[in-house]
Order: C-alpha cells, then structure tokens, then sequence
C-alpha cells in the first residue's frame, strides 16, 4: 500500500501544539499577574480565597486543627486571618442563624448554644467600618459614636420614648425607657420614696430586660452597681449598647436554666417592661428571682401585667405568687409594683395555687452553670451565714468586712484577708512600677477572667471602672463572696466564648490563664489556648490591653500566640513582695481595619 505524502508544516503537529500551549500560557500567567498586582479583582480574589481559607478551617476540622498547632507552637509566622465583615458583631454561642433551629419552648433557642471549637472559623472579629477608639467615661454614658455601632433600629424605634437619638456622628441617651420616657432619674426619684436607693443599704442590682441600660446607668450615682441583662434581640444590640456606654451588662435569658450567678446575690432587682411571664410553668421564673433575690431584699416590676389593660388574671396570679412567698407589698404606684422580700424562711403554705414547695438538701442553691430551672423554692437557711440586708454591712464597708459565706469556707478568714493584702499589693504595682492606666479616661470596662474572691477588683474599688468577676464554673464557686461584698460577675467556662458582644471590655485581667483550660485531675487541656485567646481578642477593644499572670514557660507560649492575634506583647517581672515563679504579660490589642476589598 502507497504512503500518503504530507508538507512539511503539517508534519509533527504534537510539537507544534505544544509549543503554542507553552507561549499562551506564559502569556496567560503575565497577564494574571498584572491583574493580581494592579488592579481590585486582584484585591477581591485574594479576599476570596482568605475567606474559603477560613471556611475550609471551619469545615475541615484536621485543617483547622494543623493550624492550631502551629499557632500554639509559633511557627504560623502570618497574623490569624479576619473573619469576613458581616461578623462585626458576631456571638459564637448566640447566633440567630444557628439557634433559630431549635426549640421555642421556654424560649430554649435564645439562651446559649456554642458550637463546638471545630465548628468555628478560626479567624480575628473585625470592627466596623469607621470604627473609632469609644468616647471616655463619663462621657460615654451620654453619647457614643454611631460608627461603632451603625444599628438604627433602636433609635428609630423607641426615640420618642427618649432611649436614644441619632445626632450627627454621635448616639445620644436621653435617659429614657418604656416605662420611664420622663427620664430613669425621674423615675429612681419615684421608687426612692418605697425604697432605701441612698445611703449604703442597697448596693447590687439586677435589672433585667434592659433596654440600653439607661436604670443601671442612673443608678451608678448613688453608688448602686447593676448588671443588666436581655437577650440577643431584634432590637438589634441593645446590651452592646449599654456596654458602649460603660455600663455593666451582659446576654443572657431567662428560658430553662438558671441564670449564672449565686443564691441571694442581688440587693434588688428590676424589671421595666421585661415582659417575662413570672407566672407562667408554676411561677417557675418568679422562684428563679426569688432564688436571686437576698432576703430583704426588694423587687420592682413596672410595666405588664401591673395594672394593665386587659391582664386583670396575670396581675391577680402575680400578686397570688407574692403572697405564697410571703412577699411584704410596699407600694402599687401606677403600673410600678414594689414588693420586699422575707428575712426568714419563707412561709409558704404547703397546699398553694402554683403546687409550690421548698427545695430539699439535694439542690444546690448557688450551682447556676447550665443547670436546669427548678420549680421549688430556695431557704435562705440553706445557705450558712448572715445574708440579710440590715445584716450584712452598708456599702462601701461590705467591701473589706469578710462575708460570712468566706469563713464558712476552709481556712475562709485567712484565705480572705491574705488574697486582700495580696491583691492591693499587686494592683500598686501594676499602677506604680508597670505604668498601667487603669482609670477612665483610658478604661471602664474591665474583666476578671478568674476573680477567686474578687481580690483585683476591690483594690480597684477608688477607680472609675466596673469588673465583671468571672468565677469559671469548674473552680470553687466563690461567686458568692463577691457579691457579698457589693461586687458583681458571672459564671463562665473559659473552654467556651462569652456572652457578650465584640470590642465591649477596654481591659482583661487573668491570673493563671492556662488552668482555666486544664482539666482538674490531669495536666491535659480541655480546649485550646490558641481558641481562648482569639476569644479574648473578641471581647477586647481595639487598644485595650492584657495582663496574664502565669509561669515564665505559660506566658513563654502565650507571648508567641499574641504576634497571631495582632497583639503587641511585653514579659515582666512580678512584684518582689510575691513568692513563687509567677511573671507578668501585657499586652495591647492594635487598631487593624479591613482591606476595603473584604467589605
């Protein structure tokens, strides 16, 4: 058979394809590189593939974790990524878009729900676009910058109730609320005739469904220190609000758990327009406030079911659940309620409407980590010492006096009086020797990430700045003790994020930061380091500072992580009065803005 003869040009075309697939893509990857170097795609992709980069380290738990790793051992030379710019103001365990699945009864989907570690991108919050360093105390209680948080919603909503206004770069609070539009000082002048606000006798409060906290707010000038609480609402931010502002306030609802704080913590407490439904479930809310409540203490609830239009049967059931618990009535003033609660035992019948009872030694009083709602009620003789306002000393000396819920402790007295001395010790060293502001204007907000006794913050009792003690639920519950002394905090584990929003605290203290995340009975960590510090990256403001008490080996790995978190670090030396190895970290939070591109 004859050979088909071919033109040279026609012959080896594999080589003559090749040779043009080579020179294009040369071509090709000049032009992409123009294109990355010069112009927004290039911004927009690089963004894009930062942010599969985090998605991929929240669905692949292996590649999040390699991550970990080298962050915790140094060897991730690059800052942790930003989040993308919609998690401005993200709360890992309150997050609508996750809880929203789940069940409405008792209202189970607005308390926290955390995803666990591996379910979260491991990236750094970022702030709002034109995010500025937050207006001083006292300003602040007045005006705070609308760039910080750009949420209208309240302020269109409740203005002509004087909670808040627009007015040019600012928010501003006339003091308002839905109950009071007069203003809360008008208000507080109202519940004054009822109840001791002045003079020492009240000094923690309770305010809950706060609104933007302009009560706890007011009632900082007669040396009264509320904590206010709401949930994550559609209000939009109102807790972030309040912290803003500077004052003390968390998230948290009243569903099926106990709210995180001790038995007979608060001196009073609050409710405007809360619209929780106390008689509802057998009363099972008013016996959780009832548990909060120390005896002789006072509550105050305005607004519904108070003699309001059409709920003649919840306000007569309210008043029924009063009087089951022997509940002295001060006052009914309008739609404002007034009630005190018994020194004694409380008197309750054993046949009542709500099927009411006394708890017996096998519930705990002050256990309050996630721990489930009960529908008995708590004996103040259930807890050993003297509790009672008119008992208990007047601020400002219940601060020093040792609380009785101290010496029924081991070795309660001494262990009190020597963590005193320590703590005024330490605080005139951080001041005198480390420099460290720890007063407006630089500071308001601060956190005790492991407060013990509360040591660091009544050293701090002369500074214009509040502390939120954290007792971590694993440790020795001595929340209580705090209280006691007219100081205020919470439950928290640290292997899980906070119940407050970004960039609320200027200021972070921890002693022993690697055993809140160590399991009790091994030298094995529970979660990671690397996880607690982005946290706590979370929680701080841009500029807000650090200082960690540990081991020179502890802060040796803590100081690696910061270069991760975009902190700025330095290790001292402790106070030479101190024993042991302890040495001291501060570090400050840097201002990092996102690329435009990311927006």
């Amino acid at each position: 058979m004859g050979h088909l003869s071919l033109p040279a040009s026609k012959r080896n075309p594999r080589q003559w394809r090749l040779l043009d697939i080579v020179t294009a893509a040369f071509f090709g990857i000049v032009l992409l590189f123009f294109i990355l170097l010069f112009t927004p795609l290039g911004d927009s992709m690089a963004a894009s593939g930062r942010q599969t980069l985090l998605l991929s380290t929240a669905s692949d738990p292996r590649q999040r974790q390699r991550l970990v790793t080298l962050v915790e051992a140094g060897q991730h030379l690059q800052p942790i990524e930003y989040c993308p710019a919609e998690a401005v103001a993200h709360m890992p365990c309150e997050d609508p878009r996750r809880n929203s699945q789940l069940s409405r009864e008792m209202n189970f989907y607005r308390e926290r729900h955390c995803p666990l570690p591996e379910e979260t991108p491991l990236c750094l919050i970022p702030p709002p676009s034109g995010y500025k360093i937050p207006v001083p105390w006292p300003e602040s209680l007045h005006k705070i910058w609308h760039a910080n948080m750009p949420y209208n919603k309240i302020a269109d909503r409740k203005g002509h109730q004087g909670w808040m206004k627009r007015e040019g770069e600012y928010f501003t609070f006339p003091g308002g609320g839905t109950m009071f539009p007069g203003g809360a000082g008008q208000y507080i002048e109202k519940l004054a005739q009822y109840i001791p606000l002045s003079g020492g006798t009240l000094r923690t409060a309770l305010d809950m469904g706060c609104g933007v906290a302009s009560f706890g707010g007011t009632l900082l000038s007669q040396g009264i220190l509320a904590l206010s609480f709401a949930p994550r609402d559609s209000h939009k931010s109102q807790i972030q609000f309040a912290l803003e502002r500077g004052v003390p306030a968390f998230v948290a609802m009243l569903g099926t758990r106990r709210l995180p704080f001790p038995a007979y913590s608060f001196d009073l407490m609050h409710c405007s327009r809360c619209l929780i439904p106390f008689t509802a479930y057998n009363a099972t809310y008013f016996i959780e406030v009832d548990r909060l409540l120390r005896p002789g203490g006072y509550l105050v609830i305005s607004g519904p079911p108070v003699q309001w239009p059409k709920q003649d049967k919840e306000w007569a059931d309210l008043q029924a659940v009063a009087r089951a618990l022997c509940y002295e009535l001060i006052a009914v003033d309008g739609n404002t309620v007034i009630w005190k609660k018994p020194v004694v035992d409380s008197c309750l019948p054993s046949q009542n409407e709500f099927g009411l009872g006394l708890c017996d030694e096998s519930v705990p009083p002050s256990d309050a980590w996630y721990y489930k709602l009960k529908k008995c009620v708590t004996r103040p003789s259930s807890v050993k010492g003297e509790l009672a306002l008119g008992t208990i000393s007047k601020w400002p000396e219940r601060l020093t006096k040792v609380p009785s819920r101290a010496i029924a402790m081991k070795n309660g007295l001494d262990v009190f009086e020597a963590d005193a001395r320590r703590w005024a010790r330490r605080v005139a060293y951080y001041k005198d020797s480390l420099n460290l502001e720890i007063k407006s204007p630089a500071v308001r907000n601060v956190m005790d990430m492991n407060a013990f006794f509360g040591g660091f913050a009544a050293a701090l009792a002369s500074e214009t700045v509040w502390v939120m003690n954290v007792i971590p639920a694993r440790k020795p519950l001595t929340l209580d003790v705090i209280y006691d002394r007219g100081l205020i905090g919470v439950y928290h584990d640290w292997c899980e994020p906070f119940s407050t929003y970004p960039r609320t605290y200027d200021f972070i203290h921890v002693s022993g930061i690697e055993s809140l995340i160590k399991r009790q009975d091994s030298s094995k960590s529970r979660c990671s380091l690397v996880d607690l510090m982005v946290e706590m990256d979370r929680i701080l403001r841009p500029e807000g500072k650090v200082v960690i008490r540990d081991s020179p080996e502890v802060l040796d790995k803590v100081a690696r992580m910061a270069h991760a978190v975009r902190w700025s670090s330095s290790i001292h030396d402790k106070e030479p009065e101190s024993h042991g190895r302890e040495k001291i970290l501060i570090a400050t939070k840097s201002l990092w803005k996102l690329p435009s591109s990311s927006h």
